[in-house]
């Protein structure tokens, strides 16, 4: 499989990502908890079906310390004992923030309050930016056909 254009040797291509990186490194640096990140960018990839980035995102978590365990069983989050009450609450918030044409309402106030439990408003907005830009990422990868597989950690800085 082959991507449908090089995305990152053109110039619309490339300012984009450089604005779109800069909206994922201000979320990078909030006070969400590394590993829920890499939590909640693996789910949205996985229901969008993007590989590409669901790739990338088990890799970066794996490298940074995260179990097998724990990365398989995202998927099946909801009856899985190995997440605490805060990743599961951003799991169910990135669930329903993915799939907001699925519910009329978008995101359940249920969602939002057991988040809110566990996140402040800093953490909230940090996970709302971090939904956004994962699901645009896997827009364009999947629109893009951007194949899965080769993602080595670090390869985009």
């Amino acid at each position: 499989m082959e991507a449908r254009l090089n995305l990152f040797a053109s110039s619309i291509g490339a300012s984009f990502f450089k604005y779109i990186n800069s909206a994922g490194k201000v979320v990078h640096d909030s006070g969400v908890p590394h590993a829920t990140q890499e939590l909640v960018k693996i789910r949205a990839s996985q229901i969008n079906g993007c590989g590409f980035c669901t790739d990338m995102h088990t890799k970066d978590a794996t490298a940074a310390g995260e179990t097998s365990v724990r990365l398989n069983l995202v998927a099946a989050w909801r009856e899985a004992t190995v997440f605490t009450e805060a990743e599961r609450a951003a799991l169910e918030l990135a669930e329903e923030g993915t799939r907001i044409a699925d519910a009329a309402g978008g995101v359940s106030d249920e969602v939002w309050e057991a988040a809110a439990k566990h996140y402040d408003e800093e953490q909230l907005a940090a996970l709302i930016g971090l939904i956004a830009v994962i699901n645009a990422y896997n827009r364009i990868n999947v629109i893009n056909r951007q194949p899965a597989g080769d993602y080595v950690p670090g390869m985009f800085g």
